[in-house]
């Protein structure tokens, strides 16, 4: 059953795929979104958050790792299955990512935390509100160790919502 997907945007980010590695949450990324769909952002600047669904458009043929994988790329860690990773060799090269909406000028959003190299197709983008806030989440133990502590970020003022208020 083909179907096909059509990209809305490109992403413009100073982060390469041969470049230094950056930390998620200081990647500053501008989605460019096609001038046709410009009026479809209307309202968008009202959110904090955004989902980003992109093409991991670099992974090269050939690449995947298929259905098994260390962890991290860890040797060390457990081998589990792609699914349970986020790493890039998926049988579909698809990225999903939240990310901080800094500011919307025209058909361009700033964002934040968006782990797509330059030039990645943007195939969707969702707000993220409440719905999709989960406070009690488990992961294994195997990730939870290599995890870094989440630090609590106040949005801006403006960007306050009732559930993020101090």
């Amino acid at each position: 059953m083909p179907f096909q997907v059509i990209p809305i945007g490109v992403v413009k980010t100073e982060w390469k795929r041969e470049g230094p590695r950056i930390r998620r949450h200081e990647i500053v990324s501008k989605l460019v979104i096609d001038k046709k769909y410009e009026d479809a952002l209307g309202g968008i600047d009202g959110y904090s958050h955004l989902f980003v669904i992109f093409w991991f458009h670099e992974l090269r043929h050939g690449e995947k790792h298929g259905l098994k994988m260390h962890a991290k790329r860890d040797l060390e860690g457990p081998l589990v299955g792609i699914f349970a990773t986020r790493g890039y060799g998926r049988p579909n090269p698809i990225g999903l990512a939240v990310v901080d909406l800094v500011q919307r000028e025209g058909n361009v959003l700033t964002v934040r935390g968006l782990d797509a190299f330059d030039g990645s197709p943007i195939l969707d983008i969702k707000p993220y509100d409440r719905l999709d806030r989960k406070l009690r989440i488990r992961v294994p133990d195997w990730i939870q160790h290599r995890q870094e502590p989440a630090k609590r970020r106040t949005p801006p003022p403006h960007r306050q919502s009732q559930d993020t208020k101090p």
